[in-house]
């Protein structure tokens, strides 16, 4: 039997001790970890590649997450390009003792797949299937635009400090 890849995965745990800053909360630089984590799984798991992380943008950082939270991480492909994924990873926590989860953080991925020497490698192609994929889908087309806006400004400013 053969399993179809999924286009979203979730990992659960506990938010530790060691994941704490000097502020009493989880750090933030540990929560981006988790979140790459949670991209590559799924970005992985739907182009059953090895992928690396190729751009990150967006996180935002909207609750703090408390050491012994139960810490959810929803991943979820947005859109496929020839060989990169756009994965949309949420965050949320909650007390395990309590029922109420807070949103906490959210980022945009895009992943790339390599094949056996280090080179691109083609990906399946997503097709939305629900409002909220259609939804992921035009908001991951319309960061390409954004991002490809950006590259061209920064290259511009950028002309200014090289030789």
């Amino acid at each position: 039997m053969t399993d179809t890849p999924a286009a979203e995965i979730t990992l659960r745990f506990l938010a530790e001790p060691s994941d704490v800053n000097f502020g009493g909360n989880v750090h933030g630089g540990n929560v981006m970890k988790w979140i790459d984590h949670a991209g590559y799984t799924c970005a992985a798991n739907w182009s059953a590649s090895y992928c690396v992380t190729a751009y990150v943008g967006g996180i935002r950082f909207l609750e703090p997450i408390s050491v012994g939270d139960l810490v959810t991480l929803h991943a979820e492909l947005m859109h496929t390009g020839r060989t990169s994924m756009h994965i949309s990873v949420s965050v949320h926590a909650r007390n395990p003792r309590e029922r109420q989860r807070r949103f906490t953080t959210h980022c945009i991925l895009v992943f790339v797949a390599l094949d056996e020497s280090g080179g691109k490698q083609p990906v399946p192609a997503f097709t939305p299937e629900t409002d909220h994929q259609q939804r992921l889908n035009d908001y991951a087309r319309r960061m390409i635009e954004l991002r490809g806006q950006l590259r061209n400004e920064a290259d511009a400013f950028l002309s200014d400090f090289l030789p």
